[in-house]
This record gives structure tokens, sequence and C-alpha cells, in this order.
């Protein structure tokens, strides 16, 4: 095989599986613009029915590319969604809320997880999607924990739950906050801490006011901020914990430099506007069918088996950050 043959030979490999996952990713996003479900659910749910493509060895290539590849670069473009400035604008109180937040609720999963017999991993992989910015940070987060038989089974099993409870949390969070008589500025900072997905987020944000909108979105971007310091830190201490006989985890994977280099970027101005709405685009895409791949992979019976701790244990991780934000809105109130 010549050089110049190699790239249209691997084009031809994964070409099938890629198409594959594509359809599937464009069937979910028709049926979530349509419906108002979840994209990332409906991704998953009908990759899993098409499960059987995975059985087919010239589908298999692409499928595994998308699944591994796409999502890094998927992650990578959220570095476009947030600028310093956005962050800077809003004062210390968000900031402090959203590290702190973040921090604990990663601290929180890891705890409950040793104590419900998990391995610490699952923890953090269900803490981190919680704590940070849903189905996009459980697939960033997968990517740098120590390979295991059973990562892509737990990765798919909090992708589903946390988008199902990020839409429970979009309907409930918005009344509680109505109950607590919260103004529209101290209701946008509740939402934006608390709800998963960036989509959910809006949909609930702007639902209570344009200022409740505008300021759950900003707090909710600095969720995502939060992806690449907790990324860095778990490659870290994976790189440091792992047996004498394996490879080391680089410290710092591309997509992560990557989503770095894009916020400082839009941070300065330098990224048009429509370039910017093309990345977020492109992000989405990848991210969908990145998911729906994973979906291909996985078997429903392996979903079957994994119990009711598991699900107690994200319900716990949601309850415990949605209690820690309000208790401190709470308490600035009364300091104010």
């Amino acid at each position: 095989m010549t050089t110049a043959s190699m790239p249209i030979t691997f084009a031809h490999k994964v070409f099938p599986g890629l198409i594959a996952s594509a359809t599937v990713a464009a069937a979910a996003t028709f049926l979530s613009q349509h419906y108002g479900a979840p994209v990332m659910l409906f991704a998953l749910l009908l990759g899993m029915s098409m499960n059987f493509l995975s059985q087919d060895g010239k589908c298999m290539p692409g499928i595994e590319l998308a699944a591994k590849q796409l999502l890094r670069l998927g992650v990578a473009l959220l570095g476009l969604r947030i600028t310093v400035g956005q962050i800077a604008a809003l004062g210390w109180l968000p900031v402090a809320l959203v590290v702190g937040s973040v921090a604990c609720t990663i601290a929180v999963g890891w705890a409950l997880a040793r104590l419900s017999g998990f391995k610490a991993p699952f923890g953090v992989l269900t803490g981190g999607s919680v704590a940070i910015c849903g189905a996009s940070a459980a697939l960033a987060i997968s990517t740098v924990l120590p390979n295991h038989p059973l990562r892509e089974r737990a990765t798919l099993f909090t992708v589903i739950s946390v988008s199902a409870l990020s839409t429970m949390a979009m309907v409930v969070y918005p009344m509680l906050a109505h109950a607590m008589g919260w103004s529209d500025h101290q209701t946008g900072i509740f939402l934006g801490a608390t709800i998963h997905d960036v989509a959910q987020v809006v949909g609930a944000g702007y639902g209570v006011s344009q200022e409740a909108g505008d300021i759950a979105t900003v707090v909710k971007l600095m969720r995502v901020a939060m992806l690449m310091p907790v990324i860095v830190l778990i490659a870290f201490v994976n790189r440091k914990h792992r047996a004498a006989d394996e490879p080391k985890a680089v410290l710092l994977p591309w997509f992560v430099s990557a989503f770095v280099a894009l916020m400082l970027i839009g941070s300065m101005g330098w990224v048009p506007a429509n370039v910017q709405s093309l990345g977020n685009e492109l992000s989405r895409w990848c991210l969908v069918i990145a998911i729906a791949a994973i979906g291909v992979k996985t078997h429903m019976k392996e979903l079957t088996t994994v119990g009711i701790k598991p699900v107690l244990l994200m319900l716990g991780e949601t309850v415990f950050l949605a209690a820690l934000v309000a208790t401190v809105l709470v308490w600035s109130s009364h300091l104010a």
C-alpha cells in the first residue's frame, strides 16, 4: 500500500460507522427539536436500538472513531462558549459558589460511591457530571479515567441518568425558586448553578424571565469552564497512581489544551460571532454523534444489571448540589 492511498483506505474503513452514527444523531436532533426532550437522551436510546450495527465488522471502525475522537473534538470546542469577561461580570459570589459547589459535589460523589461499594472513579464520574455540565462532562471525564472493562457502561449509565435528572430539574427548580421567594437575579444563579445540562438551564431560566435566563446561562458557562481544571486534576491523579507496567497518561490531553486556548482566544474578542456560533454547533454535533456511537456499542441487557444503588447515588449528588446552592443563596440574602 502506498503512502498516498493510506488516507483513502482509512476513510473507506471508517465511513460506514461514521455515517451510521451521524444518522442516529440526526434523528435524535429531529426528535429533540419537535418533542423538547434532551437530544443526548434521544441519541443514547436510538443508538442502543441500533446495537446490531456493533456486530457488523464494517461499521465498528467508524463507530469507535466517533465514540472517541469526535468526543474529544466536541469537548475542545466547548471552550468557544465561555469568556473571562462573562465570568468577571457576575462578581465574586457566583464564582466562589461555582468553584465551591463543583469541588464539594465531586467530593461527595467520591465519598458516596465508596460508601455504596463502588470504585472511586465511578463517584468522580457521576459527581463531575452533576457538578459541571451533565452529559458533556461525563463524556469528557470518562476519557481521563483509568481503563476498565466497565468504563463505557458506567459512562452510558451516567449520561442517561444525568439527562433524565436535568429534565426533571428544569421543571421542578423554577417552582422551587418561586416558592423560596427569590428575585430573578437569585433564581438565575440558582438555576445556572444546579441544573445539569446547558439546554435545560436555558429553558428553565428564560422560562422565568429574560434576566433570570441571562444570569443562569452565564453561571452555567462558568460551570462548564470548571471542566478544564477538573480534567487536568483527574489526569494528574491517575498518572501518579497507575501501575508501574502501565503507560502513563498524558498530563494535559490535547482536547483540554484546545479547550483552554479557544476560551482565551474568545475572551480576547478574536473570534467573530458567526465563527463562534459555527463552533458551538459543531461541538454539539460532535458530542451528539459520539454519544450515539457509544449507544450503538452498548447492549441494553448490560444496563438492566446496574441496580438501584447507582440511581440513588446520582440522585443524592443532585439533591446535595441543590441544597448547597440554596443554602448559600439564603445565607447571602441575609447578609445583604
